[in-house]
């Protein structure tokens, strides 16, 4: 029987305009968050993914490969705000390097393939309510990006918040955009059938779609998965790359014991108490990068099934109505991961890439990395490592969390990083220009001010110009 909550929340949903399929995605995950379903994967349930064949290792021909991407897509999800780094407006329109935005960044990437290839990859946003203008003015930058009168993004849906203590929709005069929030990533499979654009993809011939985050640089559309996924008929590819120490958290694959299919396992997935094996390095060795690649016909075909609704795990997210002011009204947010959507397609597969795939910014520690001399910026807007030793351990302070603190603790640019082997801020801190940091650098309260051309050494010691 339906309750009083969950028809108080699809009427707003209906009033607001939000088609029908999410309503009805919406209200199977309202039934579930009421019936506490938790979507828990025990460890006794499941199998580490074995070792998956590498990218590097795929053996297709130049033609194969341009063959493929001429039918590939590439999305990218673009619907965060960025609010717990204190961004106004869509994260993506953050400058990461040399005056360009995470958008710029994508744009020079998909023009870039397009002349090394002779191919005409579309790029498509999938925008939040929040993202889109933003977004799309950040786009109109780059000439020649729309292909053949296909947009440039797509919007996924929206849902309201609702109440921690009844599950009713949540009211907010103050703002009453905040009563809203998208729906997780997950929702770009109904936002692709609902906007008509899976359809058209398939009428226009294209066949295999590449979604990553709008925050990884390094997810760049490579040809050989698609070719790969061509040849041998595979529905589904997901990146997964070597877990480190800074992975522990990271969503992983796991294959299912009950049916010996694929399944995503992330951190709101693990059974209480079960952490240790979650994050066991040795037992479950890659982590999930969030790169996914579908076959669009297959796809079309997993949707005609359900009636549209796939049924992907639900994920409860708990927050403030105003996520910038924790005395607000605390709300839940129900949520799906698009990568969760691996379980239901016979013959899905896993590849291992390379780290460089992965370089997302979630955090201004991630921040002050891809800005600093460890990474350059290619023609092809490839972002490149710029030596081969692997990232120090970045940890900066509640003084740096929020992006405007960030830079005015930074006014010159990054400090050099390359002979660092960890940086830990606790103070309050301004770094001077060209400041080099080497081994394991710990700056304290005590310490204000770095002045230009410093070299800092452990415990933040002054090293002198041959240290």
């Amino acid at each position: 029987m339906t309750s009083e909550a969950l028809r108080a929340a699809t009427a707003r949903m209906r009033e607001a305009g939000v088609d029908e399929l999410a309503v009805r995605v919406f209200a199977r995950y309202h039934e579930q968050l009421a019936a506490d379903v938790t979507g828990t994967i025990p460890e006794s349930s499941v199998d580490p993914l074995p070792d998956p064949p590498s990218l590097e290792d795929l053996d297709l021909t130049p033609e194969a490969v341009r063959e493929a991407l001429a039918g590939t897509v590439v999305v990218k999800l673009n619907g965060g705000l960025g609010t717990s780094m204190g961004i106004q407006g869509p994260k993506s329109a953050l400058e990461v390097r040399e005056g360009r935005t995470f958008l710029d960044v994508i744009a020079e990437q998909v023009l870039a393939l397009r002349r090394a290839q002779d191919v005409q990859v579309p790029l498509l946003l999938m925008n939040s309510f929040r993202t889109r203008d933003a977004s799309l003015e950040i786009l109109r930058r780059h000439p020649g990006l729309e292909v053949d009168g296909l947009p440039l993004d797509f919007l996924q849906s929206k849902e309201p918040k609702l109440r921690a203590d009844d599950l009713f929709p949540v009211d907010h005069p103050a703002d009453p955009e905040l009563e809203w929030c998208p729906p997780g990533h997950g929702d770009v499979f109904v936002a692709l059938r609902t906007t008509g654009l899976l359809a058209e993809l398939r009428r226009r011939g294209f066949r295999h779609l590449f979604l990553s985050n709008a925050d990884n640089l390094g997810a760049t559309c490579d040809g050989a998965v698609p070719a790969w996924m061509a040849a041998e008929g595979i529905p589904y590819v997901a990146e997964m790359s070597a877990r480190t120490v800074n992975d522990r958290k990271g969503g992983q694959l796991v294959v299912r014991h009950a049916d010996g299919r694929l399944v995503l396992r992330d951190s709101a997935a693990v059974a209480p108490g079960e952490d240790e094996y979650f994050q066991d390095l040795e037992r479950h060795r890659w982590f999930h990068t969030n790169n996914l690649w579908i076959d669009l016909e297959v796809l079309a075909e997993r949707l005609d099934e359900h009636d549209g609704v796939l049924g992907l795990p639900i994920i409860v997210n708990r927050k403030t109505v105003d996520p910038t002011d924790p005395s607000s009204t605390p709300v839940v947010q129900v949520e799906s991961a698009m990568g969760a959507a691996v379980e239901l397609f016979d013959g899905a597969r896993a590849v291992a890439v390379p780290r460089s795939r992965f370089r997302p910014v979630k955090t201004t520690n991630e921040l002050l990395l891809i800005r600093s001399d460890l990474y350059r910026l290619a023609d092809d807007g490839t972002v490149e490592a710029a030596t081969d030793r692997p990232d120090p351990f970045v940890d900066l302070g509640p003084a740096y969390r929020l992006v405007d603190d960030f830079e005015a603790r930074f006014p010159s640019g990054a400090p050099s990083l390359r002979e660092c082997t960890s940086l830990r801020v606790e103070g309050d801190v301004t770094f001077g220009a060209d400041v080099v940091c080497v081994g394991d650098v710990h700056l304290t309260g005590e310490d204000r001010n770095v002045p230009d051309g410093a070299r800092l050494g452990p415990d933040g010691a002054r090293l002198g110009p041959d240290a």
